[in-house]
């Protein structure tokens, strides 16, 4: 019989390793549990110097006191006009058919000066100016903090959405949602801490939008199509029609049990790490998605207020799930890219708009009767604007038409509500076309500072080193818009 001595353990621990370790282990396993349940980080637990375990998704302290606990963004895909939403220019409807002084290049060759189709009328007590386009959404004003200065870096979708979502055009980086889960993590540990939804698959650049990147995988987005009503098509496998709860927590346990010791010879393989939280979290997901996913729970007058279709549907979702303690929900409009309109301007953008202003002003109000509009953020937009002068027919896009606008990233315009702005204001303006923006200009990578203060993080220091860099969702950039901060 071969001698067994206290090194033959496969896990390649001795037996009095083996018992340390469990035993230092258990009031750090304790500690663990008190802590997640009183919402502290692990960022705390190591500043008062005790080993920690927590989940990644656990609960955790932001650097200084927040102004918002969620967010919400509403993606207007492919581009929404200003001119024709929000930034309404008088001297653009004057100058109608008239070539313009524009002193920078556009994408293709544009021709003259194109009026808004739509009319603007002023709202709320603020005297906010939003076009019929928006007319339920107009009256929510006194909540909504415009900024009409916005501008990017590109005319491009695709280095567009990457550098609204991530914090770069090009490179891979986590995106917004994942960098706040990984500072604040998530209030629900049955439900992802970040959900995106898409309705009819993925956009431009697909999952890139939503990456964790080299961000560990539990930061990353759990994507949901929600073209897709019901729960079984929704959230495919939700339910085990074969093995009873306890049978389903056995088998996970078996599988964990070899991931634990597969992991436990390979120390710090994070893509290991973010399959085991998959595991549990779509364990956990089983006893409380259903429920959360399920509109028709709601009250008949709730989803009467947010009205009919896809959006709707998904808006009242993203509520459900902010108000179960889930971190960070992206509601994309689609499918394609509704707003990315080369021609016949004044009807796809009516039919757009049509689509989303009820469930937009729904959610608002909801948000807003809740009492959590205060403490939730949310922001819309697009990854640029178009050009207030028309596009000229070319191959394959517009042909034969003079009736719509081509991409602007020099300025446009985004607006947010709750969570500690300015509501009924007005921030920067664009040129008297609305073609660049000149007064208060606010580049994306402002936009994130000030997203990122308003959720207690300074973002040049909510950092992660990966490669032997202290990499940021601003990387070198930003700046926080104080002037919109209520």
């Amino acid at each position: 019989m071969a001698h067994v001595n206290e090194w033959n353990d496969p896990s390649g621990l001795s037996r009095r390793e083996m018992l340390r370790r469990a035993g230092m282990g258990f009031g750090t396993l304790a500690l663990s549990g008190v802590m997640a349940d009183a919402g502290l980080s692990a960022r705390a637990a190591a500043e008062a110097g005790a080993a920690t375990s927590l989940s990644p998704l656990a609960p955790k302290l932001p650097q200084f006191a927040p102004r918002a606990k969620r967010v919400i963004h509403l993606f207007m895909n492919g581009g929404p006009s200003q001119v024709d939403t929000f930034d309404p220019k008088p001297e653009l409807t004057k100058r109608h058919g008239q070539v313009l002084p524009l002193n920078l290049p556009t994408e293709r060759k544009t021709g003259a000066a194109y009026k808004s189709p739509f009319s603007f009328k002023k709202y709320g007590q603020s005297g906010l100016d939003v076009s019929e386009l928006f007319a339920k959404v107009g009256e929510c004003a006194d909540d909504l903090c415009v900024i009409r200065s916005m501008h990017a870096d590109v005319p491009n979708h695709e280095p567009s959405f990457m550098l609204m979502n991530c914090g770069d055009a090009r490179q891979a980086r986590p995106c917004l949602g994942s960098w706040t889960l990984y500072g604040l993590g998530t209030e629900n540990q049955n439900l992802p801490g970040f959900v995106v939804m898409v309705p009819g698959g993925f956009p431009t650049a697909e999952t890139q939008n939503w990456q964790s990147a080299f961000l560990p995988g539990a930061y990353q987005a759990t994507y949901i199509d929600t073209s897709r009503e019901e729960i079984d098509r929704l959230i495919p496998n939700i339910r085990d029609r074969y093995l009873t709860p306890a049978a389903r927590r056995d088998q996970l346990d078996l599988i964990q049990s070899l991931n634990r010791a597969h992991r436990a010879a390979r120390a710090g393989d994070a893509a290991l790490d973010a399959r085991i939280e998959s595991f549990e979290l779509a364990y956990r997901m089983q006893s409380e998605a259903e429920e959360a996913f399920d509109v028709s729970r709601e009250p008949r007058y709730i989803r009467e207020m947010y009205g009919p279709g896809v959006h709707a549907r998904q808006l009242l979702i993203a509520r459900r799930l902010l108000e179960r303690g889930v971190r960070f929900v992206q509601a994309w409009h689609g499918p394609g890219q509704p707003w990315d309109d080369h021609d016949d301007i004044a009807t796809k953008h009516k039919f757009s708009a049509n689509q989303c202003d009820q469930a937009i002003a729904a959610l608002l109000k909801d948000l807003k009767q809740r009492g959590m509009l205060d403490d939730t953020l949310v922001i819309w937009g697009g990854e640029f604007g178009r050009t207030p002068t028309v596009e000229l027919p070319t191959p394959g896009s517009n042909l034969g038409k003079t009736n719509g606008r081509d991409h602007n990233h020099y300025g446009f315009t985004m607006w947010l509500a709750g969570g500690g702005v300015k509501g009924g204001h007005v921030h920067g303006r664009t040129d008297d076309f609305g073609f660049q923006a000149v007064e208060n200009k606010v580049h994306v990578h402002d936009l994130h500072a000030t997203i990122l203060h308003l959720l207690g993080f300074d973002h040049e220091k909510l950092t992660y080193r990966y490669a032997g860099r202290d990499f940021r969702l601003t990387d070198v950039h930003g700046r926080v818009v104080h002037e919109i901060l209520a």
